[in-house]
């Protein structure tokens, strides 16, 4: 082999091991592989009209093809368990409105607390347990409106450097656009801007939509998307959850996140 030729295979070749390290690299911030081995905890139930069967079966394979040791629960009584509750890594959340006694409160907030994450969306976390103010202090928010019931709307994504949402462009959905009290304690990721066109009073405001939070030494994913298991089929959607939850399930190795000013856009 002449040596133009070799080196013509040289960089060829670099070029490849460089572009598969940053395939690799993505892949990583991502959260690519942080499910492997984990200990999640799934828990689903509550109002049918948020298809939690559904949903249920779309998420616990693939988090099962991702490595994770899953626990399905359809009642709230696992929160009792206190071996389990010591040893979960993530608990996701898929439960709308319902009542959850002191007992089922106090051991799922202290397994946050401890450093298990939390992941959720929609009503199943953003609107479950109406009457538990310390649970939604953990979550960091709480519905209270969906003007105009299923309506298009714009997702905007702004915060484009973090692993949840890098390389996610803005993104329109058909289903209901959640109008929620918000912690401002979070860092939020997208936001959506309500119209007007329902509530007059309301047109122009900034609501976040997907964010992360701190509750004790767990980490705290939420996106207000998922009002039926169908709108995962919008390929942004589904994207921001699995990546939500990844980066949920990091929390006991991985620990707090830290930014210095919490902002909606």
């Amino acid at each position: 082999m002449k040596f133009y030729e070799r080196a013509a295979l040289a960089l060829t070749s670099a070029l490849l091991c460089a572009s598969c390290l940053t395939a690799a690299g993505d892949r990583r911030e991502a959260g690519e592989g942080a499910l492997q081995g984990r200990k999640v905890l799934y828990v689903y139930g509550g109002w049918e009209g948020h298809e939690p069967e559904k949903c249920r079966d779309l998420f616990v394979p693939w988090l099962r093809a991702e490595g994770a040791e899953v626990t399905v629960s359809d009642r709230l009584d696992c929160y009792e368990d206190a071996a389990l509750m010591a040893d979960v890594d993530l608990i996701i959340q898929h439960f709308t409105q319902g009542e959850i006694s002191g007992a089922q409160e106090r051991g799922l907030r202290e397994a946050v607390r401890r450093g298990a994450g939390l992941a959720g969306w929609h009503g199943g976390t953003g609107d479950s347990f109406r009457n538990n103010v310390d649970f939604q202090y953990m979550i960091g928010g709480q519905w209270v409106a969906h003007p105009g019931g299923v309506i298009t709307y714009t997702v905007r994504i702004t915060d484009a450097d973090d692993p949840v949402t890098k390389g996610l462009s803005d993104f329109g959905m058909k289903s209901e656009q959640y109008y929620m009290h918000i912690d401002p304690n979070t860092k939020v990721l997208a936001t959506t801007t309500f119209s007007g066109e329902h509530d007059f009073w309301i047109e122009g405001a900034v609501i976040p939509v997907v964010w992360k939070k701190q509750y004790g030494k767990g980490r705290v994913f939420y996106s207000s998307l998922g009002h039926v298991a169908s709108d995962f089929d919008v390929p942004e959607a589904l994207e921001i959850m699995k990546r939500g939850i990844r980066w949920a399930a990091e929390s006991v190795e991985k620990g707090a996140e830290s930014w210095l000013v919490p902002a909606y856009e």
